[in-house]
């Protein structure tokens, strides 16, 4: 296992994050977990373990090199699946107060299991819809930055989670490389949802030569309360 580790070690250098023995026994609890769990039900169909660290571990971890996680901030995962980016963040900066939201509650299960077994505070699975979650004033405009590795289309995904965020937050989304158009194609529906006109980090995942981008969304003002719209519109029906 020591040599497993070095390939995450080699790529937590190339991030400039140093992790002591403690995380990094969480990430390979976390890893067993879920490749235990993915036995029974659909997690990941990525499993080997130099794929996760590339693809999920680091590829979730990236966005300390784009943004200052160490302070005090409320995050909300939207979509978090198996955990991603959400638990990698919390096990590399544990002062951060995580909200991990799915709308499958057999994910949901799993994640209480993993919050349980890896010993953390602060954060906590919820299951529900972003559309309904979203109304609910406990969660609406309460989070300093939401973070989705989603798969859905800009558009949709800023009528998901820019209600969640606060006025001066941030919705930052995991992207491929080539975004371009996607950010065009989804300008009006990040202003309708009051936010700023993106700015695109593109960078090359640590260790690898997958081109990822983030597609970071600043909130100026309150989004509109008629959205999101009601369950399954956001997807079926983008704001162009």
């Amino acid at each position: 296992m020591e040599e497993n580790l070095k390939i995450f070690c080699d790529g937590l250098e190339k991030l400039d994050l140093n992790l002591t023995k403690e995380k990094l026994n969480q990430f390979l609890i976390f890893y067993h977990l879920m490749i235990e769990k993915n036995k029974v039900m659909n997690l990941t169909s990525i499993t080997e373990w130099k794929e996760v660290v590339e693809k999920h571990f680091l590829d979730s971890l990236s966005l300390a090199s784009a943004l200052d996680l160490s302070g005090e901030m409320k995050i909300l995962d939207l979509g978090t699946g198996a955990g991603f980016p959400g638990i990698p963040l919390k096990i590399a900066f544990p002062q951060l107060d995580l909200v991990l939201m799915d709308s499958l509650k057999k994910r949901v299960t799993f994640l209480d299991e993993v919050i349980h077994a890896l010993k953390l505070s602060h954060v906590r699975a919820i299951h529900g819809r972003a559309e309904e979650m979203a109304r609910k004033s406990e969660y609406r405009e309460k989070f300093d930055l939401c973070v989705s590795r989603a798969v859905s289309n800009l558009s949709s995904l800023s009528e998901y989670c820019l209600p969640f965020v606060r006025r001066g937050g941030m919705f930052v989304s995991y992207k491929s490389g080539k975004i371009d158009e996607e950010v065009a194609q989804a300008r009006k529906a990040i202003q309708v949802m009051g936010g700023e006109l993106p700015e695109v980090r593109k960078f090359t995942l640590a260790g690898t030569d997958l081109s990822r981008s983030f597609v970071q969304i600043k909130k100026k003002k309150e989004t509109p309360k008629a959205y999101p719209r009601k369950a399954g519109v956001p997807s079926k029906d983008p704001i162009q």
